[in-house]
């Protein structure tokens, strides 16, 4: 059987853009210290870390993890580097999960970072060459098939912007705050990846996001109420292959699938109290919607337009302002993990979901190929 496993501690540091006051061990280090004293542990307690980033590219530091290693307690302890694109934060904590739940390890610090300001994101995302559209020119072409194949009127997408936007301001480590943001002004924003407009678009931040991972005795002692995982799963696919549907990803309906069957959720619309979705573009939460089975195909637009998704809908996402308020990429999937893993715990502050019992955290990343998934709840399984 194996190993239970608890969230006893979660960091993170502000996800604003420049933060010239601090290199990129003290943001990592940040986290860390920030999870370490929400689990009322130090670097001394910690048995291995597990970090994840996007491309070296992105900051032009070549194996991070060999740099960081000082700045993490790593010194003398086994240090492991995930990295599947944008959904690496999510898969960076999947696989500290692992080496609990088969006894590796009782205690991980897992980290996941991205400082974008000390890098060119669009040139990086363009494989180190100019002329690149960047992840909006790739995604564009798919938003657009959505929007025929589902009939979605014009004002969803613009809909989403406001309503993450209105969550960040619950939000203080959220990138953007935008008091004055309505659907008028994200319909008047440029539009640079048609029909993708600046306000329906993420920033591109820096920030750090760090968990405590525990065994069951650990979370058991844990000073706070921990959140227990009750299901990970990461798959991949192709980026190109005939046949293959980018806008409802078959890796992404087999990701959902698998933490389902795992957690013993049939209805997730109905399970779920909460969600924390990867949307870096906002027509990406009907679009996930779907693919994670919580809205029939080509239905998903009509959960946003309903308010269900709300942070007083009966589905609310990303209450924390999600991926379009805050992306230091690296660090975006742990995120979504350890924001649905705040809610389990009641720790969420402003964006407090009123009784969150099961959440939902999810990652994407690549060429919508990448998925990372884990569900978490206050009741250990």
């Amino acid at each position: 059987m194996a190993e239970r496993c608890a969230v006893v501690g979660i960091g993170q540091t502000h996800h604003k853009k420049c933060r010239d006051d601090v290199s990129l061990a003290g943001l990592v280090r940040e986290a860390a210290e920030r999870a370490l004293e929400d689990a009322e542990l130090t670097f001394r307690d910690i048995d291995a870390v597990v970090i994840g980033t996007a491309p070296d590219i992105f900051e032009g530091v070549m194996m991070p993890e060999l740099y960081l290693a000082d700045a993490l307690g790593a010194t003398g302890k086994p240090i492991m580097r995930v990295h599947t694109a944008g959904s690496v934060g999510g898969s960076t904590a999947v696989v500290a999960t692992h080496l609990i739940t088969s006894r590796v390890h009782p205690r991980v610090l897992t980290v996941a970072f991205e400082k974008q300001s000390e890098g060119d994101t669009s040139w990086g995302l363009s494989g180190g060459r100019s002329g690149g559209t960047g992840a909006g020119g790739y995604f564009a072409p798919h938003i657009r098939s959505y929007i025929e194949r589902s009939g979605a009127p014009a004002h969803v997408g613009p809909m989403v912007a406001v309503k993450d936007r209105q969550n960040a301001l619950k939000n203080p480590y959220a990138h953007l705050q935008l008091p004055d943001i309505s659907i008028e002004s994200v319909e008047a924003s440029p539009v640079q990846w048609a029909p993708i407009r600046r306000l329906e678009s993420c920033p591109t931040s820096d920030g750090a996001c760090a968990m405590v991972l525990s065994d069951e005795a650990g979370g058991k002692q844990a000073p706070r109420k921990p959140a227990w995982v009750h299901a990970t799963a990461i798959r991949s696919e192709l980026g190109f292959f005939p046949g293959r549907d980018p806008v409802n990803p078959q890796a992404g309906r087999d990701c959902a699938a698998d933490v389902y069957q795992q957690a013993g959720i049939s209805n997730p619309r109905e399970d779920f109290d909460m969600i924390e979705c990867y949307v870096p573009f906002s027509w990406y939460e009907p679009m996930w919607m779907e693919n994670l089975g919580i809205a029939d195909e080509r239905e998903g637009w009509k959960l946003t337009e309903s308010g269900a998704t709300a942070i007083d809908g009966d589905i609310p996402v990303n209450c924390s302002g999600g991926v379009l308020s805050s992306n230091p990429i690296g660090a975006s999937g742990m995120l979504r993990f350890a924001e649905a893993a705040l809610q389990v715990r009641g720790l969420a502050g402003e964006h407090q979901v009123d009784g969150a019992s099961l959440a939902l955290g999810h990652a994407y990343g690549g060429a919508a190929q990448y998925y990372a998934m884990w569900v978490v709840s206050d009741r250990m399984p």
